[in-house]
């Protein structure tokens, strides 16, 4: 008998290691940067509305991030920031490119229980070296079928990947901790889109829970994976 599932798809960052907490603490640091400019909440207003404006332009990750650092600094200074706190901004980008990879609980273990019945796809958005250089010391590499680092996650997106690498979307399931960037999509492409929440979550990644949707579940841990996908058959 055909199997419901055949291919599983993963996110990254915050589903399968830590990563948002690095640019809530870099935030943190810019603020404190800043402080004789301008207040704490303003300046995280003035900040997400230039990632905003920017995705179009630089995409996701820590580079888009930065630069979108000092353009807030120069607006909120009125150009007359110091060179000395462009400076410090350009080196909490830098140290956020060398933050060492840490697993979230149950990663390693759901990974490896899946991957000898399923073809597993990693498909995360963000910049190319660094993606690359979070899975390489993630351990978790050898471990998938296939990896997709991509420039944003939409239904084409999921159901492209889902044909390359398994047999298409309607036997796929995709896994993630962003309702808009890792459920909604790969629901509306025909597959099965699983949320696993982080405490942490970018305002510009928020969404409402597709509750209405037959392939939408829910998970506390990724620990829980593995029964979902046995339940699915």
């Amino acid at each position: 008998m055909a199997r419901n599932l055949t291919t599983i798809g993963f996110d990254a960052d915050d589903t399968l290691w830590h990563n948002e907490r690095f640019f809530q603490m870099t935030q943190d640091r810019f603020a404190d940067l800043l402080r004789d400019f301008a207040e704490p909440d303003h300046l995280a207003e003035r900040l997400l509305q230039a990632e905003r404006r920017n995705l179009g332009h630089y995409g996701f990750g820590i580079k888009g991030f930065t630069l979108s650092m000092i353009e807030t600094a120069l607006e909120v200074t009125e150009n007359r920031v110091p060179g000395a706190v462009i400076h410090e901004i350009i080196l909490a980008g830098q140290e956020m490119l060398r933050h060492p990879i840490e697993l979230l609980p149950h990663a390693r273990e759901t990974i490896e229980t899946l991957t000898p019945d399923f073809h597993l796809v990693l498909i995360t958005k963000g910049d190319l070296l660094d993606q690359e250089r979070k899975l390489a010391q993630s351990g978790l590499g050898d471990l998938f079928d296939a990896v997709e680092i991509v420039s944003d996650k939409t239904p084409q997106t999921y159901h492209d990947a889902f044909t390359r690498h398994g047999d298409g979307p309607a036997r796929s399931m995709m896994v993630g901790n962003s309702l808009k960037s890792d459920v909604v999509p790969a629901i509306e492409a025909g597959g099965w889109g699983v949320h696993v929440p982080f405490r942490l979550e970018w305002a510009l990644e928020q969404a409402e829970p597709p509750t209405h949707a037959s392939r939408f579940a829910e998970l506390l841990d990724l620990g829980e994976l593995p029964s979902l996908v046995e339940a699915i058959g």
